[in-house]
């Protein structure tokens, strides 16, 4: 299995999915009516808010427009006169950028990766994807007559950023780490220099630029320990600059602006902090001035400074939020209001240092993303754009009154809350059928978000959990901690116990509870599987990471050295071999009754391989000839499943028809 190329594999591939469209030949006709929902409420002819930038004396808006009938975005911008003077529908002096569609036309899969206009507007980098596998082709195009300048370069990471008229960009090892960082000069007039080398294999590389084009940023970051280095745009002949030296533990992210360096870092601050420095080599931590104190549960997020204003994104209890301060201090932040629900707010990242307002996005699980202007001298607000989400024919307009959102907690075994979002209709009917998801990995969140496609759950009387188990950030540091290496028993034990909560509180009944991850999340399925099966009606598990022991002691495999601060080295460390095979699911699949699983893959995947999924399939059909299991896979995509939004609606009509079925729901 390991030859992704073998005609055996394909062939036993290719038999599975033949099986899966059989066993699933009767959920035809609510396919297509949850396709059809998805399809009649997206407003499929539509354009992205603008983003302003400034090219010297140019400034323009950048947007994305969707066509109906058309599966990717094209890129455009028009000529801007201010930040304030929003263009309209059709612009004058609208120029295409970067078609996707006609990029992609031949193609089975296509993913773009980075999109970065060089500081003088005149020359576009881009790269993409065309199998999946995260294997990228930078190239770049001369915006005003169309033409290709230079490369293309292949097997690059998606990153790049540019170092004034020079592009830097990122090759890979033979695991697929982004471990150095070269320049391109788009004249041709030298080869390719290597600017840096990443030689610790634990270590991913990443470039960013500042915000006035002053610096290139690269970033070498581990699961638990980042490094900074800053490279000069104007004297392209200077080596990179460290920041501050590597320590074993510290992580620290800068915002860079004309006068000083804003560090959020996690010296003596689990949670993070910010503080205020110079541009001074060998960087001394104790003189650094506090701008936000650390405060434990307060996870910080991100942070930007303007000329105007400081702008604070965190998350306490699994909500985004934003505030703001005045550069000159008092540092006394101002949070803005969230939506009603289980509402958030998050900062989108401005292009200039002198811009008067920031750009927000707000949301809840019921409440469409509504992105606005906030403007800093009066606290004013333009709204750009309300997700719009069209009526629907059987199910009318859409209203966020018509849905309730709250919060649950449920207690683990060892007494820590844990908690579990949810929403249904608000005429819902208790022990219904619902949905209930989770992941714990990475300190990643699940945080609130608006779905169309799971309209199509709740208007069938679904309701819909999210499992905020630890393993993830919901509730900061210490909650990720408490799921990771050691302790990971804890997110399994955290998913269960939300589980029974649901049961318990009447939410649901066992024959009517669907659950679902992906990736990580695939795992923390096929461990709650093995280890408490009776309760769950059915499952699902996408591009799962099941196979876990074999994966992290062959270090040849992409990701596999990273890989070792969150879960363990099993080659070196007798203690964590045992405990990763203790709840990896591939090694516990034993004679048991399991609930029908939906088994999704895809063979491109460079992340989790199909290896860990068909072997996983294939064990549990030898333990359990009886089980119902349909695994389908993506023959022609990545991590990420299928590409083209008509494709990716597809894919949801399957997977939500299936787990409906299995539910117990029998109309359309």
């Amino acid at each position: 299995m390991a030859d992704t190329d073998s005609p055996e594999l394909l062939a036993y591939l290719e038999q599975e999915n033949a099986h899966c469209q059989e066993q699933s030949a009767g959920d035809a006709d609510l396919r297509e009516a949850v396709y059809l929902d998805i399809a009649a409420r997206t407003k499929q002819t539509d354009s992205s808010v603008p983003a302003f930038a400034r090219h010297g004396q140019r400034a323009y808006w950048y947007y994305t427009r969707t066509s109906e009938g058309l599966d990717y975005p094209v890129y455009l911008r028009c000529p801007a006169t201010g930040r304030a003077d929003y263009p309209g529908p059709h612009p004058a002096g609208e120029e295409v950028l970067l078609d996707c569609n006609a990029v992609a036309r031949g193609s089975a899969y296509f993913d773009l990766g980075t999109f970065d206009v060089s500081p003088d507007g005149r020359i576009l980098a881009y790269c993409l994807d065309c199998g999946g596998d995260e294997r990228y082709e930078l190239r770049f195009l001369d915006i005003e007559t169309g033409q290709a300048v230079g490369g293309p370069i292949g097997d690059v990471a998606a990153d790049g950023a540019w170092r004034g008229s020079r592009y830097c960009y990122l090759r890979v090892d033979e695991a697929w780490r982004p471990f150095q960082v070269w320049s391109h000069d788009l004249t041709g007039g030298e080869p390719d220099q290597l600017l840096l080398q990443e030689d610790d294999e634990r270590f991913w590389l990443g470039l960013d630029e500042s915000r006035d084009n002053r610096w290139t940023l690269v970033l070498a970051a581990s699961k638990t320990t980042s490094q900074t280095w800053l490279l000069d745009a104007a004297d392209t002949d200077r080596p990179p600059q460290p920041f501050l030296p590597r320590r074993e533990g510290v992580e620290y992210y800068l915002e860079l602006t004309p006068r000083h360096a804003y560090v959020t870092h996690n010296m003596g601050a689990p949670d993070f902090m910010v503080s205020r420095t110079g541009f001074e080599a060998d960087q001394d931590p104790s003189a650094w001035t506090t701008v936000v104190e650390h405060v434990p549960g307060r996870r910080l997020l991100g942070f930007e400074a303007y000329q105007r204003a400081l702008v604070l994104s965190y998350q306490t209890e699994g909500l985004p939020k934003v505030a703001l301060a005045d550069p000159a201090g008092p540092w006394n932040f101002r949070e803005l209001p969230c939506p009603t629900g289980l509402g958030c707010v998050q900062a989108d990242a401005a292009e200039e240092y002198d811009t008067d307002r920031v750009r927000l996005a707000a949301c809840s699980f019921a409440n469409p993303p509504r992105v606005y202007d906030h403007v800093f001298a009066d606290g004013s607000e333009t709204e750009l754009r309300r997700l719009p989400v069209l009526d629907h024919p059987r199910f009318g307009p859409y209203s966020p009154d018509d849905y309730v959102e709250r919060r649950l907690w449920a207690e683990a075994a060892d007494g820590a809350r844990v908690p579990v979002s949810l929403i249904h209709r608000r005429d819902w009917s208790p022990g219904g059928p619902c949905l209930l998801t989770g992941y714990g990995a990475y300190e990643h969140s699940l945080t609130p978000a608006f779905s169309i496609p799971r309209l199509s759950l709740l208007d069938r009387g679904f309701s819909y959990a999210v499992a905020h188990v630890r393993g993830g950030g919901e509730l900061g540091r210490a909650w990720y901690e408490q799921g990771r290496l050691a302790a990971k028993g804890n997110t399994f034990a955290d998913f269960i116990a939300c589980a029974r909560l649901l049961l318990e509180a009447g939410v649901t009944r066992a024959d009517r509870l669907a659950i679902h991850g992906g990736s990580a999340g695939g795992l923390l399925i096929g461990a709650v599987l093995n280890q408490a099966p009776e309760l769950f009606a059915c499952a699902q598990a996408d591009v799962p990471f099941v196979d876990p022991l074999n994966a992290l002691a062959d270090p040849d495999l992409p990701l596999t050295v990273t890989e070792w601060e969150e879960w363990g080295d099993p080659l070196r460390d007798r203690a964590a071999y045992e405990l990763i095979k203790s709840y990896s699911p591939y090694e516990n699949v034993a004679r048991r009754d399991y609930p029908p699983l939906l088994v999704t893959a895809s063979l491109n995947d460079t992340r989790v391989e199909i290896t860990e999924p068909a072997k996983w399939v294939a064990r549990l059909r030898h333990c359990q000839p009886s089980a119902e299991i349909a695994f389908k896979t993506e023959l022609s995509a990545g991590h990420a499943g299928v590409s083209g939004r008509y494709a990716a609606w597809r894919e949801e009509a399957f997977e939500q028809a299936w787990l409906m079925r299995h539910c117990g729901y029998t109309g359309l």
